[in-house]
């Protein structure tokens, strides 16, 4: 008993016990939670499973652990939702490099942009994807959205949510069609030449808000008629007066003929 109470006041043991401890301590947590939750509610299994995926579509671009090259940008911190916005709409992976990534086809599974996002998420922390009560238009307030995004929005998308013309051969797309859930992450995330729209800035109810108002001027009839894509007043009057003056030049010609 002597020789173990000097063993116990060695100036080491307590510092070998705290490392036992912290040993045993990981080893239970690594066996009993194999599948732990990251931090955009995926299990690890996606992650790993994401970090492939990148490395097969993405790393030629963006570079092997998505630090950015050349022109790619760097993917670190922007989280779960910028992902899941520009590889669920098709827009990333890029064909070709050009002025804005147009949308089109999709070239990834739902899994699979699930995976990528819960591994970009997994770099840092970032925007994480909406839940369907974020993005739904159900309790959104369609005179408020209509405010928030003429005040916010209109002026690259037109007030109607139709799109418009930017500088250098970029544009804003047209908004009609478009899943909700792209809608509020492009918000949230500000993808090229749109500004972000956080939480601070916008928040939640504001951008249900708005998802309201485009969804409700999307279903809305034309009761005066050929929309012409609602592009305003202005083009419409102008389009209107060219059509009618060529008509009317074209009856003035033939009646002269007819005469003649």
């Amino acid at each position: 008993m002597t020789a173990l109470a000097a063993r116990r006041r060695h100036p080491l043991a307590t510092a070998l016990l705290v490392l036992i401890g912290l040993v045993v301590t990981g080893a239970a947590y690594a066996t009993l939670l194999p599948s732990r939750a990251t931090a955009s509610g995926t299990v690890s299994s996606d992650v790993e499973a994401g970090h492939k995926v990148f490395l097969a579509n993405c790393a030629t671009c963006h570079g092997l652990r998505a630090e950015g090259r050349n022109n790619a940008p760097s993917l670190i911190g922007v989280g779960a939702a910028s992902v899941d916005f520009q590889v669920g709409t098709g827009r990333m992976p890029l064909q070709q490099s050009g002025p804005q990534a147009p949308q089109s086809k999709r070239k990834l599974s739902d899994d699979e942009v699930r995976q990528v996002a819960a591994w970009i998420a997994s770099l840092a922390p970032g925007p994480s994807i909406p839940t369907s009560e974020q993005y739904g238009a159900e309790g959104g307030d369609v005179s408020r959205g209509g405010l928030i995004f003429r005040t916010n929005c209109a002026m690259c998308h037109n007030f109607a949510g139709k799109g418009g013309a930017l500088t250098r051969g970029k544009y804003a797309p047209s908004l009609t069609g478009v899943d909700p859930k792209y809608i509020y992450e492009a918000m949230l995330t500000g993808p090229q030449s749109m500004p972000v729209f956080n939480d601070q800035t916008m928040d939640p109810q504001a951008k249900k808000d708005v998802i309201a108002y485009l969804q409700t001027i999307e279903k809305a009839p034309s009761p005066g008629g050929f929309a012409l894509g609602a592009i305003g007043p202005v083009s419409e009057g102008l389009v209107g007066w060219g059509v009618g003056l060529l008509a009317l030049i074209g009856c003035a010609v033939w009646l002269g003929r007819k005469t003649s």
